[in-house]
């Protein structure tokens, strides 16, 4: 969530928009706001997000992660060198 907030700090800048702006544009508070911007909400509805994602042209998606490298254990576990 963090690096969401980061960029929705510099879209909201490139944009040259206050947090206020902002948050009146969405029905939200300017704390909202700051709070996603400095990842500091202990809670935040994905909704909020994505609304302000969609304004500016963006989507919120979910991507699998990259797989870990293995362990020794987990190879050694699936005869790896038989």
């Amino acid at each position: 969530m963090e690096s969401l907030g980061h960029l929705i700090r510099n879209l909201r800048k490139e944009h040259k928009l206050t947090q206020q702006a902002l948050a009146q544009q969405y029905g939200m508070s300017r704390a909202t706001i700051s709070g996603i911007e400095n990842n500091s909400l202990p809670e935040i509805g994905l909704r909020k997000v994505e609304a302000i994602l969609n304004g500016f042209g963006y989507e919120l998606s979910a991507v699998p992660r990259a797989r870990q490298r293995p362990t020794l254990d987990s190879l050694k576990q699936a005869h790896f060198h038989d």
